[in-house]
């Protein structure tokens, strides 16, 4: 998966994967009756057409503010300054901030500001990320515009 697709993930998915663990968890010991109606062709046969549409369709706005608000209260360092630094960001989300990555990124995004790693550079990336989360449904605050 690209890097802006793990950010994407991370951000809109934020707090999905943690419901959907216990409820798997929950419902596996209870279901060791239930597996018959799950081995139907049907039910693998509609999940891969569907994640298409159900992604594109299935994604509501997502207010990016509150969710890396969210995220940054669980850190001991809040974050660090992830409103306006790509590297903050990035390590907000457990993703790689090295300058390899952040070129990777910036190829992807095409940003082409500044030499790598430099803070125009830096800034470029983040504001390339907050546009590209905005254009994918996300609510992106002035604040994280930059």
């Amino acid at each position: 998966m690209s890097i802006f697709g793990n950010i994407l993930n991370k951000i809109f998915h934020h707090g999905t994967e943690k419901k959907a663990d216990p409820a798997a968890n929950a419902s596996a010991p209870k279901s060791a009756s239930t597996p018959a109606p799950t081995r139907p062709q049907v039910a693998p046969a509609s999940p891969e057409p569907a994640p298409s549409a159900a992604v594109t369709a299935a994604q509501p706005s997502v207010d990016v503010g509150a969710v890396l608000d969210a995220m940054a209260s669980m850190k001991a360092d809040h974050g660090g300054n992830y409103r306006t630094s790509i590297v903050d960001l990035l390590k907000l989300l457990d993703l790689d901030s090295s300058l390899a990555a952040r070129k990777e990124l910036g190829e992807e995004l095409d940003v082409h500001a500044g030499a790598d790693g430099t803070a125009e550079q830096n800034i470029a990336l983040h504001r390339a990320v907050m546009d590209k989360l905005a254009s994918n449904g996300g609510i992106v605050p002035d604040s994280l515009r930059g």
